[in-house]
């Protein structure tokens, strides 16, 4: 269901300050309620791919948040669907320099061009899957194989870049 990161730059290093996170599942939240997958899938898409909240992060924050009266929850289809309460809309309004400083922060994330670079990391990690799922059936001239392959791919990347 969630992906590991397969590259290291995909562990991104701290993307909001200590406790920003709850702003940002209210901000989603006073729109629709939600359940867990979907405030997951909705930041993705809000960060353009470059930053995935795990579900360790996001059901504690959800749970934290309903402890404090800012979310409710109830039972839909057989998942937990938080919605926004008034003292937790309250609560956001009062917040908005905050939420401001935040969405100021996530504008500059990500390289320009970040569709052609997503495509390209989708394309590794698939090579890095395809690579994984037949590793134990490759013997040393086809890890050698491989590794000339990259080696010459890498040396035609350095070439476009421009070393």
């Amino acid at each position: 269901m969630f992906h590991r990161p397969f590259f290291q730059f995909e562990r991104h290093a701290r993307f909001f300050e200590k406790g920003d996170l709850k702003y940002v599942i209210l901000n989603l939240l006073k729109d629709k309620p939600s359940h867990g997958y979907e405030i997951i899938r909705e930041m993705e898409d809000t960060f353009h791919g470059f930053y995935t909240p795990s579900a360790g992060s996001v059901y504690p924050t959800l749970q934290m948040l309903e402890d404090m009266g800012y979310v409710r929850s109830s039972e839909r289809d057989g998942k937990k669907v938080y919605t926004i309460t008034e003292e937790g809309t309250r609560f956001l309004k009062e917040q908005q320099d905050v939420i401001d400083r935040i969405y100021e922060h996530m504008k500059g994330w990500g390289p320009p061009h970040h569709e052609e670079f997503l495509a390209t990391i989708r394309e590794l990690r698939n090579l890095g899957r395809l690579i994984g799922r037949r590793a134990r059936d490759l013997g040393p001239e086809k890890w050698s194989g491989i590794r000339e392959i990259i080696s010459r791919a890498m040396t035609d990347i350095e070439n476009v870049l421009g070393k």
